[in-house]
């Protein structure tokens, strides 16, 4: 056989092997887009379990603010660490075992959650549970890439995602209404209950991987793509951008409970947690960012995405519940915008080590929910609102400052 009948004989089961990846239409798709639905709802849902119940925490264990927020830092900050190891295991023993692995052993220890007797045994099960976590977010792209047909990526990207808002709005909404009627350890494990049941349902509904190719975790060639994104001034900048947007957004929503719980608002637990239903928010940002980032480009988009954030910032030092409402929406809205223009550019930032990128970028950006709960609701115990908006207008700033830098806002940077 000559080169060329080679070449178009590889061609040719190249082709047949893309088109044996799942499509609209088929069973498989079907399967495999609710079960990576159901792993997200599970996953966000346990991640942000007690973010809504901080208030109720403080009262039924004697904690502070700060004190309180370290149940929803101390997840995310070892979900962040975790994220690189745990993409790495992804590439040697495949991606549905660790996806697997990940969302049914946080679910199970989801139901000793509630049962802690203190905080210290509280944090560490919660610590403990975001390691556990980190299999997801880290390999269910790469899952969605290899098994998906390309042509239906984006739209199975996008059920994920939703899955992702849905799950971390739900835990909030439902655990704030369960934690008025029955407590806090009554809310915990029913949404523990409950993402043991998506867990389950993952397990059940998920095809088989038939496009991953196992291969050796090597850490030197992972560490010297580590740093080469690191060396990299855009990648850092954006990687920066995804922490401040992120410590501003932890803040607001960590805190934010226990200012509107107190007088002169005195809200209930139940509508501290349907506070939360302003989350739809970010789905409609999230899906507007493209046509912002197309007419403004990157420079512009962060630009507004500063803008609304520090907009919102100072409308929630009103007093009346309506304009601190309509702060948050605002800085909701920022948020998202942000996010969404700075994960879009890691992706497209590097053209190697890509996988690497985006867990470098959530890394980052889990970090700094966790900076900012933490000394959001420090500053909040401190000197009470005010603090936490000044310390969030910092940050803002200082995204600002970013984004304005060459190495993140120059068109020729990067592809908008």
């Amino acid at each position: 056989m000559s080169s060329a009948d080679t070449g178009t004989a590889a061609a040719t089961r190249a082709d047949a092997t893309a088109d044996d990846r799942l499509r609209p239409g088929g069973p498989g798709y079907r399967r495999a887009n609710l079960a990576l639905f159901a792993a997200g709802l599970a996953t966000f849902a346990l991640l942000y379990s007690t973010q809504a119940l901080l208030p109720a925490l403080s009262s039924g264990l004697s904690l502070s603010p700060a004190q309180a927020s370290l149940t929803v830092s101390a997840t995310t900050a070892a979900l962040a660490v975790a994220l690189l190891p745990t993409s790495a295991l992804s590439e040697k023993y495949g991606r549905t075992p660790v996806m697997t692995v990940s969302v049914v052993s946080a679910s199970l220890l989801a139901l000793a959650v509630p049962f802690a007797p203190n905080l210290a045994v509280l944090v560490v099960l919660r610590a403990v549970q975001g390691v556990a976590l980190a299999g997801l977010p880290a390999t269910a792209m790469a899952y969605l890439a290899e098994e998906i047909h390309p042509s239906a990526v984006p739209s199975a990207i996008g059920l994920y995602v939703a899955g992702n808002s849905i799950g971390g709005m739900s835990s909030r909404v439902a655990g704030g209404a369960l934690a008025q009627a029955f407590g806090w350890r009554v809310a915990l494990l029913v949404i523990g209950l409950s993402a043991l049941g998506c867990a389950a349902a993952f397990r059940l509904l998920v095809p088989p991987a038939r496009h991953f190719a196992p291969g050796p975790v090597h850490p030197a060639a992972l560490w010297r793509t580590v740093t080469g994104h690191l060396r990299n001034p855009l990648l850092r900048g954006l990687y920066a951008l995804g922490l401040l947007f992120m410590a501003v957004f932890g803040a607001v929503y960590t805190v934010l409970g226990y200012r509107l719980t107190a007088a002169p608002f005195g809200l209930s637990q139940t509508a501290i947690g349907a506070i939360f239903l302003v989350y739809l928010v970010g789905t409609l940002a999230s899906a507007a960012s493209g046509a912002l980032l197309a007419r403004t480009g990157r420079r512009g988009a962060f630009a507004v995405a500063v803008a609304l954030c520090a907009g919102g910032l100072l409308l929630t030092l009103a007093g009346s519940l309506t304009l601190i409402l309509v702060g948050l929406v605002l800085v909701t809205a920022g948020f998202f915008t942000g996010h969404s223009v700075a994960s879009g550019a890691v992706s497209r930032a590097t053209s190697a080590g890509r996988a690497q990128a985006s867990a470098l970028y959530l890394t980052a950006y889990y970090i700094g929910n966790s900076l900012g709960g933490t000394f959001g609701a420090a500053a909040f115990h401190a000197a009470r609102w005010g603090a936490t908006v000044v310390l969030a207008l910092v940050a803002v700033g200082a995204a600002g400052a970013v984004a304005l830098r060459a190495g993140v806002s120059r068109p020729g940077a990067a592809t908008p």
